[in-house]
């Protein structure tokens, strides 16, 4: 299943925050060595904490290409992935993938991941998105309508596309952008990595519960980039349960040809119109009076949020997983509020587009059963646990997540 989203904060994309578009996430949640960085570095300056946070939420976006390599090791069931069709998203949740990354430092980037055979790519360009993958030799395209293309404009909108593949830069602004709420800050010894000087800002968060033990961020010395994001669970101290980094990187401005999309010879094309929500519904997403999350933003009907900093739970209600993850188009229209969260009537013939017409999902993998692999049945319900996440998907249509146990998820559903 696919969603798409729209973000207005400049070229740093950020998802709206769409009920139908967290349960879709939920349903599709659900061995190599760690990167290794010589400490053998030119005697950088100290600094301290708050100046490399400083550094980094001040830099402007840098244009570069390079090689990146994620690995998960979360302690999900032996999915063979590799046997799901090659290069695919879906792939990240186990093992190590290779990924090429390019951008401008703007708008423009191309990220491909890179399987034996095969390659899935996703290419931004502004409010034009597109995707490709080998495996189906389809593209799908994601752009505004013509009506919404100059309001985009003036609000900086870009698109983001379903299956956004992760870059160390942004997912390290983001750790860092939230490692002072409830964590402690330090900064370790500087170290090298894809070939550049960096430092290393340590985060680890106070909760004695959490799943996350510390989070560990490597930042170009020069450049202020994020280069490489390390994830420690709780439960194990010695190896990540989360890298993403690059191997090697040049800061320089890609090749114009590269960052311009070009469907491949004979591959098929699907059209998808991504409707971006107008000024009344911007200003009605949220309305006044809704519950509020810890930091004081008031949350979309049907979602609710309990606990604190790191042991967080969102809780979505009358969410019918199980026929989202079988491609059901008629299971958005009974989340709430989702029409609206949109901004558009058109949410139920969006997801027809993503999800295709009444036999499931557009792509060759049966995600029921890996919904049952990956999660195992409890009391009232189905859960899935990992190294760093714990989903706790109950019959009576709530979804409680956070970076927890699932006996923390079930205490705030029955709390």
């Amino acid at each position: 299943m696919d969603t798409t989203t729209v973000s207005t904060t400049g070229p740093r994309r950020r998802a709206w925050a769409v009920p139908a578009v967290a349960a879709v996430a939920v349903a599709a949640a659900f061995a190599a060595p760690p990167l290794l960085a010589s400490a053998d570095t030119a005697g950088l300056p100290e600094v301290t904490p708050a100046e490399v946070l400083t550094r980094v939420a001040q830099a402007e976006p840098q244009p570069l290409s390079g090689t990146v390599v994620h690995t998960a090791r979360l302690g999900l069931p032996d999915l063979s992935l590799t046997a799901m069709g090659g290069a695919d998203p879906v792939s990240l949740l186990g093992g190590s993938t290779t990924l090429r990354v390019w951008t401008d430092g703007e708008q423009r980037s191309r990220v491909s991941l890179l399987g034996d055979a095969s390659e899935y790519s996703v290419v931004a360009d502004g409010t034009q998105a597109w995707t490709y993958s080998s495996s189906d030799d389809e593209v799908v395209h994601y752009a505004l309508s013509p009506q919404d293309a100059a309001r985009a404009q003036e609000l900086r909108a870009t698109a983001t596309p379903p299956a956004d593949l992760p870059t160390p830069d942004e997912l390290g602004r983001e750790a860092l952008e939230r490692a002072q709420e409830h964590a402690t800050v330090g900064v370790d010894a500087a170290t090298t990595v894809a070939g550049r000087d960096a430092y290393q800002v340590v985060v680890t968060p106070r909760s004695t519960t959490t799943l996350v033990g510390r989070i560990v961020v490597a930042v170009d010395a020069q450049t202020w980039t994020p280069l490489r994001v390390q994830v420690w669970s709780s439960d194990d101290a010695a190896t990540p349960a989360l890298e993403l980094g690059f191997t090697d990187v040049t800061f320089a401005a890609p090749d114009d040809a590269v960052l311009t999309f070009a469907a491949p010879p004979g591959a098929s094309v699907r059209e998808v119109a991504v409707p971006l929500p107008d000024d009344a519904s911007l200003a009605q997403a949220v309305p006044d009076g809704l519950p509020a999350d810890p930091s004081g933003t008031p949350l979309p009907e049907g979602v609710s949020v309990t606990g604190t900093g790191w042991d967080t739970v969102v809780e979505l209600t009358d969410v019918d997983v199980a026929a989202l993850v079988a491609g059901d188009p008629a299971a958005v229209a009974d989340l709430p509020q989702a029409d609206k969260e949109l901004g558009s009537e058109g949410a139920q013939e969006l997801y027809e587009q993503f999800a295709g017409e009444g036999d499931g999902p557009p792509v060759d993998l049966d995600t029921t059963a890996l919904y049952d692999q990956l999660t195992t049945p409890v009391e009232g319900g189905r859960a899935l646990s990992s190294s760093l996440l714990s989903v706790l998907v109950l019959d009576d249509g709530r979804v409680l997540v956070g970076a927890v146990p699932v006996d923390a998820l079930r205490a705030a559903a029955d709390a």
